[in-house]
C-alpha cells in the first residue's frame, strides 16, 4: 500500500510555524524522517498559515526537494496553488483533490493531463458527503465518466470514499469499507482507493488504535493508499503485518525490518 506521508501540513503548529518563519530544517526532517520510516509519497498542504499560498507552495516544493526526490501530492482547495507546485516538481505528482462537482473537475482533469499527474477524487458532490456506498459509487462513477472523456488515465485516479469520525458518524466506517471494494469494479481498469486516515479518529482519545485497526481493515477490502502519519510506528507495523498475512511480501523473521528497508 502506499502511504502518504501527512505531516507536512500547515495546520500542523510547527508546519505552520515553519512556513511562516521559513524554517527549511523544520520541513526537510519531516520530509526525510517520513520516508525513512515507510511513506512512498508526501502531502504538501500550506494550511492556512500562509500569507501567499502559492509562493509559500512553491518554497515548499523546492525545499522538499533539496533532501529527498520522493514524489509529492500537492494539497490545497485553490487549483492555482497545486499548479504552482506542479511547474516544480521533478518527479509525477499527485493532486489532492477534485469532487464530482463539474466545476471542480472542470478545473482539475485539465490540469492533471497536462501535466501527467495523478488526482484524488473525493465522492462527493452538489449535496455534500454521501449518505451511504451507493451514493459513494454515484460520485464515484462520475468521476470515472468525466476522466475518461478528458483522457486522464484511470491508473492515475484514486477515489476517496470519505472516512468520517467514528465519534459522529459511527455507522460510515462500514459503508466506506464496501466502497473500496465496490470502487473496483466501476472500470476496467480499476481506478486506486485512498482514505484520508486520519479523519477516522477525529476527536477520539484513542486515536492511534482507532487508526491502525481501520487502515489493516481498509487493507483487507483492497486499499490502494492511504495519506497517514509514517511516524506512528505501531501503524506502520499493522499495516506492514497485514500485507505479509495477505501475502503481498514473503515472510522472514526480520519482516518488519526487512519491509521497512525495502
Amino acid at each position: 500500500m502506499l502511504v502518504i506521508g501527512e505531516r507536512i501540513n500547515g495546520m500542523f503548529k510547527d508546519v505552520g510555524k515553519a512556513i511562516a518563519d521559513k524554517e527549511r530544517g523544520v520541513i526537510q526532517k519531516l520530509a526525510k524522517d517520513q520516508v525513512a520510516q515507510g511513506a512512498g509519497m508526501l502531502d504538501v498542504n500550506v494550511g492556512p498559515a500562509a500569507a501567499d499560498a502559492v509562493e509559500a507552495m512553491k518554497w515548499l516544493v523546492e525545499v522538499i526537494q533539496e533532501v529527498t526526490d520522493t514524489p509529492l501530492a500537492l494539497d490545497s482547495t485553490k487549483p492555482e496553488v497545486i499548479e504552482a507546485g506542479l511547474k516544480l516538481v521533478k518527479k509525477k505528482a499527485l493532486i489532492n483533490s477534485t469532487t464530482a462537482k463539474k466545476e471542480k473537475l472542470d478545473s482539475l482533469l485539465p490540469m492533471a493531463k497536462q501535466y501527467k499527474a495523478g488526482l484524488i477524487g473525493l465522492t462527493m458532490g452538489e449535496s455534500g458527503i454521501p449518505r451511504d456506498r451507493h451514493q459513494r459509487s454515484e460520485f464515484a462513477a462520475r468521476i470515472v465518466s468525466a476522466c475518461m472523456e478528458a483522457q486522464v488515465p484511470l491508473e492515475d485516479l484514486y477515489l476517496d470514499p470519505i472516512i468520517l469520525p467514528v465519534n459522529v458518524a459511527q455507522a460510515q466506517a462500514q459503508e466506506v469499507l464496501e466502497s473500496i471494494r465496490e470502487f473496483k469494479l466501476l472500470s476496467d481498469p480499476s481506478p486506486k482507493t485512498v482514505v484520508g486516515l486520519s479523519n477516522i479518529s477525529q476527536g477520539t482519545k484513542s486515536r492511534s488504535l482507532i487508526n491502525r485497526t481501520f487502515l489493516v481493515m481498509a487493507a483487507v477490502c483492497g486499499l490502494d493508499a492511504a495519506i497517514a502519519d509514517p511516524l506512528d510506528k505501531e501503524l506502520m507495523d499493522g499495516l506492514i503485518t497485514a500485507e505479509l498475512i495477505l501475502n503481498k511480501h514473503i515472510y522472514c523473521a526480520s519482516f518488519l525490518d526487512a519491509r521497512r528497508k525495502k
